[in-house]
Order: structure tokens, then sequence, then C-alpha cells
């Protein structure tokens, strides 16, 4: 029985174990029986364990240096979550209120 190719890297090397494919060149993993469209979305989720999405209003929980600058984020300051996006760094493309576009982590801010 012939697998099908990596749907991420198009690989042709994949091979099966128990229910799920798994691609050795790229490490992505998924279920053939599985509609292509329903793949788990990215979920992040602030301090408190809430979900958070794009256009979601958070603040800050701890004063935050702004790397390569003197300015700091202190607690309560407000921002607006642009994007969301899969990073070791950080999870949030946010516009913060006095500072501008930031990248921030989003253990440092809960949901307003």
């Amino acid at each position: 029985m012939s697998l099908p190719p990596c749907p991420k890297c198009k690989s042709e090397y994949v091979y099966q174990d128990q229910n799920h494919l798994i691609c050795p060149e790229c490490a992505y993993e998924w279920n053939p029986l599985q509609a292509p469209g329903e793949e788990d979305t990215l979920t992040i989720k602030d301090a408190n364990g809430t979900l958070l999405a794009a256009g979601d209003k958070v603040t800050m929980i701890k004063d935050l240096k702004i790397k390569g600058s003197s300015q700091v984020l202190k607690v309560g300051t407000k921002a607006v979550i642009r994007r969301i996006v899969e990073g070791k760094d950080h999870q949030l493309d946010c516009k913060v209120d006095g500072a501008g576009e930031m990248m921030i982590t989003a253990k440092f801010v809960k949901r307003a």
C-alpha cells in the first residue's frame, strides 16, 4: 500500500504509526482519515488560561523591558492583538498604547 506524500513538505518518505502518518523530513504528523480543513488551529492562552484571538484587548501583568531601549511597559498597559503567530520567543503581534507595534509573549498578558 502506498502512502500519500506529506501535505507540508511534499516528501514521499512517509511512514505510518498506528492511525497517524508521519513525515521524517519535517516531523509533521497527521491523521489521513481527518478532512484536510479540520487541522488544529493555533490556540494561544493568556496568563489566566483564557484563549486569545486577533482583535482582543489585553493588559500587561508585569513590567516588561523593551529590548534595545530604556523604555518599560508598565503593569496595566493596554494593547490590541493584531495577529497571533507561532513562535518560540513571542506569540502575539500587538499595538501597544504609547509604544507602537510590539511582539509580546502571551504569558505576560491577560485579556481585558
